[in-house]
């Protein structure tokens, strides 16, 4: 029996006298569908043996579905998406899309670097929203590596020339989405640059625990670790003041139903907003580790998520643009309130305001922002 190990496949384990266990995380490909132009658009499916799956399309670098059980073992999708090409193409609402190359707003598009002012394409009103016009999740990427074993991932690239959207320097982009035994899906975002720019990339998936199309997330319980948000002007533009979180409904500290303060007709920051759509300070600066900057959880499902990045900053967005005018994967009408987005990013407009940090990517330095998503399951009963 020693030589016993020489009989393995790869990716097994075994023990004497028990059953083989895999250990591997699966990765296909696929054709999702084709671009107006004709070029085919790849996606690839993670899957591992607890019943996660994500599939990531290369239009745009992004989520199209994520499916995870619920405490009783039923699957559902658990992100908005289409499940064709036409509705990514159709309307522009960043579901599951790696944004950049600035994500969030830049005050009427302008900023100055090293003395040089710059002007970016306007798509928000007066301001700049995730990278302009056209954004990275516009744009097709190239799937240029997919790996199978205990961490499955595929990784996606992406150059944005100098000029881009108004943007300095030729910006040269990848995305590693990996998914594990444990439940863990990461996003590694990685950029370089050729001339003094700036950078602000994330992930703008929208999130339903019960699974996409089933309704509303009002229900669901967050909990944001932040002792203040960055209030904004009517334009939604940070002021570049910082407001305590206290008394206000934007107090999320101990874990509350994302609905309950929401109508609060006070709070002149959800008027403008027409709901959540705020950046939370988690931090004045990046950790030197991932931490968790937000939990939520359905008491309906049972499914957990949890959030953890290095970023100081955390955009929740409640869905409130939803208007029942998208159909989603599901058949079903997205609705206000359907579901919620937590965007890990330094803070909105971080160039004009010098106090939030710097943006600024340098040639010879690297650019990393990694998102780790862990999901798991409460076995409570169902409105526990």
């Amino acid at each position: 029996m020693k030589n016993f190990h020489r009989y393995l496949m790869p990716g097994m384990v075994c023990a004497l006298l028990l059953p083989c266990v895999s250990l591997a995380t699966s990765a296909a490909r696929s054709t999702f569908g084709s671009m107006p132009d004709g070029r085919k658009v790849e996606a690839v499916t993670l899957k591992n043996d607890h019943g996660v799956s994500v599939t990531v399309i290369a239009y745009g670098a992004r989520i199209q579905s994520l499916v995870t059980p619920d405490r009783n073992g039923h699957e559902a999708d658990v992100a908005l998406g289409y499940h064709t090409m036409e509705g990514y193409l159709s309307t522009r609402q960043f579901f599951g899309a790696t944004v950049g190359r600035f994500a969030n707003r830049i005050a009427k598009g302008q900023f100055t670097l090293d003395g040089t002012h710059y002007q970016l394409t306007i798509n928000d009103g007066p301001n700049s929203l995730h990278g302009g016009i056209k954004g990275f999740d516009t744009q097709l990427w190239k799937v240029i590596s997919v790996k199978q074993g205990p961490t499955a991932s595929v990784t996606l690239s992406y150059v944005s020339p100098d000029g881009d959207q108004g943007y300095p320097g030729r910006l040269a982009v990848t995305v590693t989405y990996s998914l594990g035994e444990d439940n863990q899906l990461t996003i590694a975002d990685r950029a370089t640059t050729n001339k003094t720019t700036i950078v602000n990339i994330s992930n703008h998936t929208y999130w339903n625990l019960d699974g996409e199309g089933s309704g509303t997330v009002m229900h669901q319980r967050l909990m944001i670790p932040a002792d203040q948000i960055t209030p904004v002007d009517k334009t939604q533009i940070p002021t570049g003041t910082f407001q305590s979180v206290a008394g206000t409904p934007f107090d999320f500290r101990h874990a509350k139903a994302i609905g309950q303060d929401i109508r609060d007709g006070r709070s002149s920051q959800l008027l403008i907003g027409k709901g959540y759509d705020m950046n939370w300070v988690i931090s004045r600066t990046k950790s030197a580790k991932p931490r968790l900057v937000a939990q939520v959880e359905s008491p309906a499902s049972g499914r957990v998520l949890r959030l953890y990045s290095r970023q100081p900053g955390l955009q929740f967005y409640s869905g409130n643009f939803l208007d029942g005018t998208t159909v989603g994967g599901s058949g079903h009408a997205y609705r206000q309130g359907d579901a919620f987005v937590l965007e890990p990013q330094i803070f909105p407009d971080t160039p004009n305001h010098p106090n939030f940090g710097s943006a600024e990517l340098r040639p010879g330095e690297v650019y990393n922002n990694r998102i780790i998503y862990r999901f798991s399951i409460d076995k409570g009963s169902a409105g526990h």
